[in-house]
């Protein structure tokens, strides 16, 4: 029988999500749970220097909020927290592992000073890098232990050979072999005693049983040092799936400074938390049948990891437009009308029916501040020429909108009833009596409640929005506008 699948999630807390971060994160759930296999959550905070003060709740948060619930934790019959690696740091658990692998001569450990560190740099093409020498793998066990007895700082290295070559399998790219000559001797244990992300995070897997491990392909270099780790300790190396690179539309990597590349800067120009996660499946990976918009569920049941591309994913920012504006489309009403009241009542303070609102707008706004400038003309009209009432179609001009709109105003000034099916039965009949085609008077009816040749409901609608007043007010200014003319 297989091995139940288990994946994990192991973000650094050093900011907001990155929508890469948000990927692998989606990537390593649906492995797990496509297969009904475990989802874990750990904390790799042994980078003090990068640990960021908050960072930790907001991948909490996130995760929560877009379904992707971790399995089990340390404290999993208190409430499955996630593990967090400067917590087990405490028990000695990777300086333990870290000395095992000097007793094979796996490892050794290094005391070169910072001084010396900073003589083995050179440049190439500009870039400067350091490789080190191996020069403490040469140290005698007496001169080793005499170091550590006086206290001397100290890192552990991996020993990597010199010669020959390392292979290493990736479901996507396949078997890839290196020179053993550039894999360096990386720092397993630092001079603070924390591991580094290196190994610690091979430690963990192993003990944590992970089978399947999905990164960025930037770690495919790092792989090969990795594989030396598993065979050292003679454990078994997991399934390895590195994601093609996320780029912008022009083809370079997407950067944290471009203002939408982190789940909470989505969320804050109006982006629903759902259509962010749907999007982000696609980055990269597409089912078999080219469908675009998934539930989570449905993502579980169709998500096969064989299917992402090794080509680099774009960040099509007008396709995750497109794609909120059809999850706005779907959802409840109640649900909708919470989410879109605060951005109406920001861009319209007098007194309108808000709920007639939202529903005008729903089918046009792809995310919620489109509506500033979509109902700008509700708040107040705009400056407008008459030219604007001519239209060609509609067969009007300034003087025919003047007559219509005087025409219309007592009748509108008359009746009680502000609803649209009203006042547009009302504007029926008119038209009927008139003898004329409807958009012979509701074009200037439009023109003169809001002062735009385009807006997202018909005259009537937004004669309902705005009440009776404001509208008998807004055609009695259009009036005397043309009559001015």
């Amino acid at each position: 029988m297989a091995d139940k699948i288990r994946s994990r999630y192991a973000p650094s807390p050093t900011g907001r999500m990155h929508v890469g971060n948000l990927r692998t994160a989606l990537y390593e759930f649906l492995i797990a749970k496509h297969e009904g296999g475990d989802f874990i959550l750990r904390i790799e905070d042994t980078d003090q220097g990068r640990f960021v003060e908050g960072a930790t709740d907001i991948i909490f948060r996130t995760l929560e909020s877009v379904g992707l619930k971790h399995d089990e934790g340390p404290d999993k019959d208190g409430g499955c927290g996630p593990y967090v690696q400067s917590e087990r740091v405490k028990s000695g658990l990777y300086m333990k592992y870290a000395k095992q692998l000097v007793e094979k001569g796996e490892a050794y450990y290094c005391f070169c000073t910072k001084e010396r560190l900073e003589s083995l740099k050179t440049e190439v093409d500009g870039k400067e890098f350091a490789v080190y020498d191996k020069h403490c793998l040469h140290l005698s066990k007496e001169e080793v232990e005499a170091n550590l007895a006086a206290g001397m700082p100290f890192v552990i290295r991996q020993n990597n050979p010199q010669t020959g070559t390392t292979t290493f399998h990736d479901e996507l790219y396949g078997d890839i072999t290196v020179d053993n000559a550039e894999l360096d001797d990386m720092i397993l244990i630092k001079s603070d005693g924390f591991p580094t992300y290196n190994f610690a995070n091979v430690v963990d897997d192993h003990l944590m049983g992970i089978t399947h491990v999905v990164r960025g392909n930037e770690y495919l270099s790092s792989s090969p040092k990795y594989n030396r780790l598993y065979d050292a300790f003679g454990w078994k190396v997991p399934v390895y799936i590195h994601c093609p690179m996320i780029t912008d539309e022009t083809h370079k990597k997407l950067s944290k400074r471009c203002g939408h590349s982190s789940f909470e800067d989505l969320l804050e120009l109006g982006f629903l938390k759902d259509c962010i996660l749907n999007f982000v499946a696609l980055l990269g990976w597409s089912p078999e049948d080219n469908q675009e918009i998934f539930s989570l569920q449905e993502l579980i049941e169709k998500f096969d990891y064989h299917n992402i591309s090794k080509s680099p994913a774009v960040f099509d920012y007008q396709k995750l437009r497109w794609m909120n504006g059809e999850y706005i489309k779907k959802m409840d009403d109640t649900e909708y009308y919470e989410m879109v009241l605060p951005y109406l009542k920001k861009a319209v303070t007098r007194d309108v029916n808000f709920e007639k609102l939202a529903q005008m707008v729903k089918t046009r706004i792809e995310v919620f501040p489109d509506v500033y400038e979509m109902v700008d003309f509700i708040q107040e009209v705009p400056e407008y020429d008459v030219e604007m009432y001519a239209h060609k179609k509609m067969k009007t001009d300034a003087a025919s909108s003047l007559e219509v709109l005087k025409e219309l105003l007592p009748i509108f000034e008359a009746q009680e009833d502000y609803t649209n099916d009203a006042l547009y039965a009302t504007l029926s009949d008119y038209v009927a009596k008139k003898e004329c085609k409807n958009g012979y008077a509701m074009w200037p009816l439009r023109v003169a409640v809001s002062g735009k040749q385009s807006t997202p409901g018909g005259a009537t609608e937004i004669m309902e929005v705005i009440g009776k007043e404001e509208s008998l007010n807004r055609i009695r200014k259009a009036i005397e506008k043309l009559s001015a003319v």
